[in-house]
């Protein structure tokens, strides 16, 4: 009986050390657990640290809690142009909501699976609205914007699933495709450089223009300026000869100056003049002895 009796608790004291060992159990930083009692989810835990569940009724389900990298297929869209494209993309996400992502989905697989026609009807939708140089110029960032606010849309929250990021990783042409669209979008790239080169030679037309017509104004200006003080030099030559032959002292002295001056004139650099005293021309070079000229001019002259 005593054999017996010490079997027994042996037995009991193992199976109490069994359930203490399988009632406790640990979580990680990245991890949510959820405990189940015959298959249903009765609690939900959020924090990593030590817990305890009934052992051998209650079992752990461990879920990831970090974010999470979805690589998509490349696939084939159409723009709204009808032009056909080669659109390949990658996906964040993470579990929000433990409790609805096991009820809805279950296993990672299921929710890439969910995620993958999700996005890719996201992405074509976004795609087949625009035309096909709209989608190309979105490669920096935009397109991924518009596709996310889409997403928002048929928001993934019903599967206790978050997106915070999809970007595209490649965005092409189809090869056969690739040369008539070049070619087009190089045509069009001249007809705008066309354009402005014609813009600017109108501009620079104008301005030369405006310049040509200034130096107009200018030079009429100057020109009527410079008539105004020609005139304004004879009227006062005029005034000066006025004055000069309204003085009979001084008339005479001019009318000599003016004829050596002539004479002058009429000599080239270093050349000798010889004449008859009765020639006209002497006159101009001597006084009558009977002059009565009385100004300073008249005797240095005479000196």
């Amino acid at each position: 009986m005593k054999k017996k009796a010490s079997v027994v608790i042996g037995v009991i004291l193992i199976l109490a050390l069994v359930g203490i060992l399988n009632s406790k159990y640990s979580l990680k930083e990245n991890e949510y657990g959820l405990v189940k009692q015959f298959g249903k989810v009765v609690d939900v835990k959020y924090e990593a640290g030590l817990y305890f569940k009934t052992p051998f009724i209650q079992s752990i389900e461990r879920l990831p809690k970090e974010d999470q990298l979805y690589d998509l297929a490349s696939s084939d869209v159409i723009t709204s142009d009808k032009k056909s494209m080669i659109a390949d993309c990658y996906v964040i996400w993470r579990i929000s909501e433990p409790l609805k992502y096991y009820q809805t989905l279950k296993s990672n697989s299921n929710a890439e699976s969910r995620i993958d026609v999700n996005v890719y009807n996201a992405m074509k939708d976004v795609i087949s609205s625009i035309k096909q140089e709209e989608v190309i110029q979105g490669k920096d960032g935009t397109l991924s914007a518009m596709i996310m606010k889409k997403l928002e849309e048929n928001s993934m929250e019903r599967y206790g699933i978050e997106i915070p990021t999809v970007e595209m990783k490649l965005l092409d042409l189809p090869t056969d495709n690739k040369s008539a669209v070049y070619a087009r979008m190089i045509s069009e790239r001249e007809k705008i450089s066309a354009q402005y080169m014609a813009e600017g030679e109108s501009e620079a037309q104008q301005v030369k223009n405006d310049v040509d017509y200034q130096v107009r104004v200018i030079l009429s200006e100057a020109e009527r300026d410079s008539k105004t003080i020609i005139a304004e030099g004879e009227a006062e030559y005029m005034r000066i000869l006025q004055e000069a032959y309204g003085n009979p002292k001084r008339k005479e002295f001019y009318e000599f100056l003016r004829g050596l001056e002539a004479t002058k004139n009429s000599l080239p650099g270093g050349s000798m003049l010889i004449i008859d005293e009765e020639y006209p021309i002497v006159d101009n070079l001597k006084l009558p002895k009977e002059s009565k000229m009385t100004t300073p001019e008249a005797d240095i002259i005479t000196e």
